[in-house]
């Protein structure tokens, strides 16, 4: 939500784009911009589709997780399922329900929206949509060809444990699993 005034006060103001780097799923972009006392700027921003993240509880109060291999890191972690939208309008709620079933084989009968997470907002225009997913059923996977994880259901206060104890570094998997705590009473 935008606060008119607060809004054109800080607003930097785009002059001109220059294409840096197009791929399968980033887009980089050298933005010049004006900033609120007019002075020239220059924003270095990372376009994303967005993303869908799932906090899968079960109704014995485990979290269905996932183990990946992140490359950038060069390490196995804890994940939420999750993925990137298949374009930039589609719509967040069959994609969060897409990645669920795909990654793990399980649908939900419910789905309570989390909130939106911006995970790096100074350089990255990704939004990811959160959800809560509840009366779950054991399905297939459907893994992507060049998709492999481990997945794995963890009680629902060892996965908070866990975020507490650094165990997680990932971002959406400690906001979603903390906001679905909060939200549960758990």
């Amino acid at each position: 939500m935008k606060n008119n005034e607060l809004y054109e006060k800080l607003k930097e103001t785009k002059v001109s784009r220059e294409e840096i780097f197009t791929g399968h799923i980033v887009h980089l972009v050298r933005d010049s911009v004006s900033l609120p006392n007019g002075a020239p700027a220059t924003r270095e921003v990372c376009l994303h589709n967005g993303a869908v993240c799932v906090v899968p509880v079960t109704d014995d109060g485990e979290i269905i997780m996932e183990r990946q291999f992140r490359y950038p890191f060069d390490e196995v972690i804890w994940e939420i399922p999750a993925g990137k939208l298949d374009s930039a309008g589609e719509d967040v709620l069959a994609a969060a329900k897409r990645e669920l079933r795909e990654e793990t084989g399980y649908t939900a009968e419910n789905y309570t929206f989390l909130g939106d997470l911006y995970p790096s907002p100074a350089i990255l225009s990704e939004k990811i949509a959160m959800y809560l997913a509840t009366g779950l059923k054991k399905g297939e996977q459907e893994l992507d060809e060049d998709e492999f994880l481990d997945v794995v259901k963890v009680p629902f206060a060892e996965v908070v444990d866990m975020i507490l104890r650094g165990e997680i570094p990932d971002a959406k998997t400690q906001t979603a699993v903390l906001k679905a705590k909060i939200l549960l009473g758990k």
